[in-house]
């Protein structure tokens, strides 16, 4: 038998959903084994930087970036309490600063911005058994990403690998398909 999963719901920009969330892992499981933060919202391609809304590129970093920081904090003691526990924090290819050009200014700062905090988060308390990484599936044929990407399974056999990283692997990186993207 494989490792057991189990998905709940939770709005990252709503700390009462997150801590609602912590209760109900802390209740059934006492403790956090994996954390994937896989939220994701407005690839903004429709502007650039010098034209963007604001508003709505601030929406995204609430939900993109700050939604995953908010979540990785509330989970920390579950996660601590896990004898081999894993950050995977879902990025993107977008967010690579040394392939980074015009347009989608908000999304790509956002995951950018994820990919710092997966570095931060990593350097001040990772350790061999608490990994924390950010993984990008690719381009996936989601809502979001339309029908012409990878299929689903693919990229999620990104997030799998990051989950499943032995003690001792890799840490603060910025991985697709189980190989290094530059930052």
């Amino acid at each position: 038998m494989g490792p057991q999963v189990t998905a709940r719901q939770l709005d990252v920009t709503d700390q009462g959903s997150v801590d609602a969330a912590v209760a109900w892992v802390s209740e059934r499981f006492g403790r956090c084994d994996a954390l994937v933060n896989n939220a994701g919202v407005d690839y903004d391609v429709d502007t650039t930087a010098l034209e963007a809304d604001l508003p709505r590129a601030r929406l995204a970093m609430e939900t993109n970036l700050f939604g995953a920081w908010r979540v990785c904090v509330a989970f920390l003691p579950l996660l601590r309490a896990s004898t081999r526990a894993r950050i995977v924090n879902v990025s993107s290819e977008e967010a690579s600063l040394t392939t980074m050009g015009p347009g989608a200014p908000g999304y790509r700062m956002t995951k950018a911005g994820l990919n710092a905090l997966t570095r931060i988060l990593s350097a001040e308390i990772a350790t061999p058994s608490l990994l924390i990484n950010a993984v990008s599936p690719g381009w996936t044929a989601t809502d979001m990403g339309g029908a012409q990407g990878r299929p689903i399974s693919e990229g999620a056999a990104s997030i799998v690998w990051g989950v499943t990283l032995p003690d001792g692997g890799p840490t603060g990186g910025y991985f697709q398909d189980g190989e290094p993207l530059a930052w």
